[in-house]
């Protein structure tokens, strides 16, 4: 895991992307990475984690060759991570398992949008995770 988090932050300096793509892959690295992750990440998620490591450095790799591409599902994806982030604060570290499942539900979304050749454990999209949110504030 920590060898696929350095290669991400490297891939990160040397890349130069954008403001808006190094600020969204910054956030994600310090959500998927903070401190004592390993005893803050359940297992489950942990298994993943190199997964959705390789698909930041691979979303930074792509990048170059198509930035409208990211552009538009970093388009896609902000509202539906926004939202999540909203709830998160509001609830003040209140612990809910659906939102924490929501929460990991988007690091598979970001897979899928952006290194879809490292594929995802079920099918994910915007419309699934609306349909998980409704669930979830019921």
């Amino acid at each position: 895991m920590l060898v696929e988090y350095a290669a991400a932050l490297r891939k990160l300096k040397d890349a130069r992307p954008a403001k808006e793509v190094a600020d969204d892959v910054q956030a994600q690295l310090q959500r998927l990475v903070p401190k004592r992750f390993v005893a803050a990440t359940p297992w489950a998620q942990l298994q993943h984690l190199p997964r959705y490591l390789k698909g930041v450095v691979l979303r930074l790799d792509k990048l170059r060759a198509d930035p409208a591409r990211d552009a538009q599902r970093l388009a896609e994806l902000r509202p539906v991570e926004q939202r999540y982030l909203r709830t998160l604060a509001d609830r003040k570290g209140a612990v809910d398992a659906r939102l924490a499942e929501y929460r990991w539900l988007l690091e598979e979304l970001r897979v899928s949008f952006f290194a879809q050749e490292l594929r995802t454990p079920q099918p994910v999209s915007v419309k699934r995770l609306d349909k998980a949110w409704e669930q979830l504030t019921r």
